[in-house]
């Protein structure tokens, strides 16, 4: 496309901006957290209390935040980007400072009427400034050592306050998130298999250094990782959450037990049932049909932001739908992974499914963002 062909075309305006949303994407996005509303209301035992109606008026919330977003141009949140990143490590500050305590962690902010937990708010914001930071940084100098030093400064800030909570999850996602953009953005493959090479080589000092001199870990961290590896190691202790969730993911076969018909949820042998380990639920309930059903609706929302991504001129607009896609994807990776026993138990929410209000409505602030750019796209006559 020439600068004359790009330069006569336009974006919507007013009411007609409300044509132009991803309707698609709504509709995806309504029928995850209604799966979510569900499974919340089986595990209460039938009622909409404690959780399944607090998490419908989150959402509600979330749609009104994505729409009001979504109405704004998308070169305001490119100016707004480091503010935003600004707000949020300041957040995290604040949360080492005066946070609340809960589950051996300070995490949250006490707002009286909400607790906010500003390390999901991070997720986002530090997306939002890489993409800007691309977005004002010469094409030649994306790979340039000092620059890439730039971006690294960016994503480590925050995942560094997030990891004095202590909430490593967080903090992994925060690093693999930011590190996504990144490659987007093209910097050199060279950098991250020199940081690929690092991790391995760290992970094998440590597995080597157990029980010499030099330990670098804890005999309890270490029992830790034997846990992972083989639950069965420590049934009752380290071992119990997955062990619970392997039992509840097995026992609901390829069709499941039937809508509040999960033993597992309902003797209350599966731990944070409501949260992190919701999807256990479902797999149990509805078993693999329902699982993979799951899995698809976030397939099809993931591959709904890619096209969108792909048609955009704006070099912000894309980079920040690409990384609220990475980032998305990440938070339903690494829970099924974590409660299928791939990866260690860190404590991430099953997105727009999990019980919480922190994650959904930045989420959905995120995709606010998505439909922004999708909305501001420039269109012909």
């Amino acid at each position: 496309m020439t600068y004359l062909e790009y330069s006569v075309k336009r974006v919507p305006s007013g009411v007609a901006k409300i044509l132009y949303l991803d309707w698609g994407l709504v509709v995806l996005l309504g029928a995850v957290a209604s799966i979510g509303f569900l499974m919340l209301y089986s595990i209460a035992g039938g009622s909409v209390h404690p959780w399944a109606e607090p998490q419908m008026m989150r959402f509600a919330v979330g749609l009104v935040m994505m729409f009001t977003v979504a109405m704004v141009p998308i070169w305001f949140w490119r100016n707004m980007a480091a503010l935003a990143y600004a707000l949020s490590i300041l957040l995290l500050i604040a949360v080492d400072v005066f946070g609340v305590v809960g589950m051996g962690a300070r995490r949250w902010i006490d707002l009286g009427f909400f607790r906010l937990q500003p390390s999901e708010l991070a997720k986002i914001t530090t997306v939002m400034a890489l993409a800007a930071y691309y977005d004002w940084l010469a094409l030649r100098r994306t790979s340039h050592p000092l620059w890439v030093l730039v971006a690294l400064v960016i994503v480590i800030a925050p995942a560094a306050l997030v990891l004095r909570q202590p909430d490593l999850g967080t903090a992994m996602l925060l690093v693999l998130g930011g590190g996504a953009v990144m490659f987007l953005a093209g910097v050199h493959w060279i950098y991250f298999a020199v940081v690929i090479a690092a991790g391995a080589g760290i992970v094998a000092a440590v597995l080597s250094s157990r029980g010499t001199e030099w330990q670098l870990l804890a005999d309890y961290q270490y029992r830790r990782i034997d846990s992972f590896l083989d639950p069965t190691i420590d049934p009752l202790g380290t071992g119990y959450h997955i062990n619970q969730s392997m039992i509840a993911l097995g026992s609901g076969g390829w069709s499941g037990r039937g809508f509040m018909e999960g033993t597992q949820s309902r003797l209350n042998f599966l731990p944070e049932k409501h949260t992190d380990f919701i999807f256990t639920t479902l797999a149990e309930e509805f078993g693999f049909l329902g699982g993979v059903s799951l899995l698809g609706l976030y397939i099809l929302i993931c591959a709904f932001c890619i096209i969108a991504a792909l048609k955009h001129l704006d070099r912000f607009a894309m980079l920040l739908t690409l990384g609220v896609t990475v980032t998305f994807f990440l938070y339903f990776a690494t829970n099924m992974a974590m409660v299928m026993g791939l990866a260690p138990v860190v404590g991430v929410p099953l997105p727009l499914v999990s019980y919480g209000g922190s994650a959904m409505l930045v989420l959905m602030l995120g995709f606010g963002f998505v439909q922004s750019a999708n909305i501001h796209r420039p269109r012909g006559r």
